[in-house]
C-alpha cells in the first residue's frame, strides 16, 4: 500500500488557527459507511445520531505544558525541550533542538533556574533521556515554566489554554490534545444522558509521534510510535455490556480507537489494563470493538488518515475529504469534526 494513496490537496487557509467560538458549534460532517451519504451538521447535533444503550468512549488525558525554552548552563546557548514520556521519577524522554549542544553530560536551565536538566544519554531516533532538578513539586514547577506545545501547523497565539484541553480532561501526561474531544460541551453531555447513552472513560497519553509524517513509500515499512494507555474495569464493563445488548460503541477520536482495538480479543470483548500500544491501523484491518467514530480531519499521508480509511474505506474517506474542502470546512486540531457511522 503506497503512501501517495493517502494524499489530498488542502488549501492552507483551511487549516484552523484558532478554535471555534463555541465548542459545539463546530461543523460536523456525517458519513454513512454503508451508503456513502454525507450530511452537513453542527457538532451539537451529535446526540441525534446515537441511540439509548449506545456507549460513547472518551479519552480523559490532559495536555501538560511540555514545551520548555531555556539555555545551556555556562554558555547561554538557546535550547527547546518537549517532554515526551516520563520514564521514572525525574527522568524523562524529550525531543529537543538544537541537538548539537545537547550531548550527554550537558546541563540546561529553564525559568531562571526554577528547573534544571542534565542529559543522561541519547535514546531512540535521537531523543534525549534527561534528569530534571528542582525544588518542590515537579508539576507545579512545570506549570510555571512550561508552555502548551501546539502542533507545528498552528501559528497563531492561543489566548485561552483551556481551549486545547477537552472539558473532561483530568489525567495529565499528553504532549498533544485528543482533538476529537474538543467539541464536547456540558450541553452535549446532558443531551446524551437524557437519551440514555452511557459515557465511558479511558486514558491514552498522546505523544508527538502523532504528528510524525510517514516517510516510507510502502506504509507497511513505517515504524509506529508507542503511547501509554490505561483502561479501567468499569469502562470495560460498560463497553462489554453495550456490545452484549447489540448496541454500538462510539469511539471519540483515533486515540480511543487505538486503545479499544489494542485491549480486545477477537470476539470484541475488552479487558482492563495498562501498558503501551504501537498498534498501526490501516486499510484491511478488521475492527473488533468500534462501531462508530467521532474524529477530526487529519493530515494527508498521516497514520491517522490511514486509520479512518481503514474504518470507512479509503475511497469513501477521500470523497468525504474532497467534499469538506469544497464546503470550506476547517481542518486539523482546531478544525471541524466528522461522525462516521
Amino acid at each position: 500500500m503506497k503512501l501517495k494513496d493517502f494524499w489530498y490537496d488542502l488549501p492552507e487557509e483551511l487549516i484552523a488557527q484558532s478554535p471555534a467560538e463555541k465548542r459545539d458549534m463546530s461543523r460536523l460532517l456525517v458519513l454513512n459507511r454503508k451508503t456513502g451519504s454525507l450530511e452537513h451538521k453542527r457538532f451539537k447535533d451529535l446526540p441525534g445520531y446515537l441511540s439509548a444503550g449506545d456507549c460513547l468512549v472518551i479519552n480523559n488525558t490532559r495536555v501538560i505544558p511540555a514545551r520548555l525554552l531555556g539555555e545551556k548552563e555556562n554558555t547561554g546557548g538557546k535550547i527547546e525541550f518537549v517532554l515526551l514520556k516520563r520514564i521514572e521519577a525525574d527522568i524523562w524522554e524529550v525531543i529537543l533542538r538544537p541537538g548539537k549542544i545537547a550531548k550527554p553530560g550537558s546541563r540546561f536551565v529553564f525559568g531562571n533556574g526554577l528547573l534544571k536538566a542534565e542529559i543522561l544519554r541519547i535514546g531512540e531516533e535521537g531523543n534525549r533521556i534527561v534528569r530534571f532538578f528542582y525544588e518542590g513539586v515537579f508539576e507545579e514547577v512545570l506549570d510555571k515554566v512550561g508552555l502548551i506545545p501546539l502542533p507545528p501547523y498552528i501559528h497563531a497565539t492561543l489566548e485561552d489554554k483551556e481551549r486545547y484541553q477537552t472539558i473532561y480532561s483530568k489525567i495529565e501526561g499528553s504532549a498533544a490534545a485528543p482533538t476529537a474531544g474538543l467539541h464536547f460541551t456540558d450541553e452535549v453531555f446532558d443531551e446524551l444522558k437524557r437519551k440514555g447513552i452511557s459515557v465511558a472513560e479511558l486514558t491514552l497519553h498522546v505523544g508527538l509521534g502523532t504528528f510524525r509524517p510517514v516517510k516510507t513509500d510502502n506504509i507497511l515499512d513505517h515504524h509506529m510510535h508507542k503511547e501509554y494507555y490505561h483502561i479501567s474495569p468499569a469502562t470495560c464493563e460498560a463497553i462489554n455490556e453495550a456490545k452484549a445488548r447489540g448496541n454500538r460503541v462510539i469511539a471519540v477520536g483515533t486515540t480511543s480507537v487505538r486503545v479499544l482495538e489494542t485491549i480486545s480479543d477477537e470476539s470484541g470483548r475488552v479487558f482492563p489494563g495498562e501498558g503501551e500500544t504501537d498498534i498501526f491501523i490501516y486499510p484491511g484491518y478488521k475492527f473488533k470493538v468500534v462501531d462508530a467514530l467521532v474524529t477530526n480531519f487529519h493530515l494527508p499521508e498521516s497514520t491517522l488518515i490511514m486509520l479512518v480509511s481503514a474504518f470507512a474505506g479509503k475511497d469513501r474517506i477521500m470523497e468525504a475529504y474532497q467534499e469538506a474542502v469544497r464546503e470550506r470546512y476547517r481542518f486539523f486540531s482546531f478544525g471541524d469534526a466528522m461522525l462516521i457511522l
